[in-house]
């Protein structure tokens, strides 16, 4: 990281990955802006984040707002590049866990997913990640040796009960992430898909069948162990160092060799 602080823009920052992340680079020296959409019991988890960041010397920013609102991001973007004084967004993590988990067929079409769920779900684990880019694009506010990071999944190949419309949007963020590589590069600005191995998550939770997956997991990794968020974001603390530069387009595992093992 260069000597003048930088900002990390995470989206999906109140648990999970976003908040390891938030935590990781606030304790390495950069301010965070924070995205996420929580009500009253979450919105009191934030501010113990929050608080943490400040612990560390440095400056948080938080909009709790919907990511996928075009009106938001584009609000959010404008208090953004005015509370950064100039200085950069070195990495912008996207991190956003929020898809309908539903069979597509189902005797009953009620228990089947919908066009409109299959949009949104769409919408917000993939397609958020082109609409925020560019927003921040616009905006100014990468500069050369700044990171685009995407929160993928073995999901992207691998067949789970009812996760087929987030399988899909986990494709298309990996294909995204090939295409901004690509379009950024001119700019020195770099864009990766980090696939974290099996996490208890509270996004994991939510899948059917998630306990057969995390012993899964267990049994296979040769750790003996999941991987934590805590795993995953010293590693992108790592990777946004000034050394990775020439690292973009891919898809990254940080899963402790669960992946091969399979």
């Amino acid at each position: 990281m260069s000597s003048t602080p930088r900002w990390a823009l995470i989206l999906g920052a109140s648990s999970g990955f976003g908040e390891a992340a938030a935590r990781a680079f606030a304790a390495d020296g950069w301010d965070i802006f924070g995205v996420h959409l929580d009500r009253k019991a979450g919105l009191e988890q934030v501010e113990r984040i929050r608080a943490a960041i400040a612990e560390a010397g440095r400056r948080s920013l938080y909009f709790n707002i919907n990511a996928a609102d075009h009106d938001k991001r584009r609000e959010a973007v404008a208090a953004m590049r005015e509370a950064a004084e100039g200085r950069p967004v070195g990495v912008l993590l996207h991190s956003l866990a929020f898809g309908t988990l539903k069979p597509f067929l189902a005797e009953d079409e009620r228990e089947a997913i919908s066009p409109q769920q299959m949009d949104m779900t769409l919408d917000v684990m993939a397609h958020s990640l082109v609409y925020w880019t560019q927003e921040v694009f616009r905006a100014g506010l990468f500069a050369p040796g700044s990171r685009i990071y995407a929160m993928t999944s073995a999901g992207d190949r691998v067949v789970w009960r009812a996760y087929g419309a987030v399988s899909a949007a986990k494709s298309a963020l990996e294909s995204h992430v090939r295409q901004l590589a690509y379009e950024l590069a001119p700019h020195g600005v770099t864009a990766l898909a980090v696939k974290a191995g099996v996490t208890d998550t509270p996004a994991l939770r939510k899948i059917p069948g998630n306990e057969a997956l995390i012993e899964s997991a267990r049994s296979r990794n040769p750790a003996g162990r999941l991987t934590t968020p805590e795993d995953v974001a010293a590693c992108l603390v790592e990777l946004a160092r000034p050394g990775t530069r020439w690292l973009t387009g891919c898809v990254v595992n940080v899963d402790g060799g669960e992946d091969v093992s399979g």
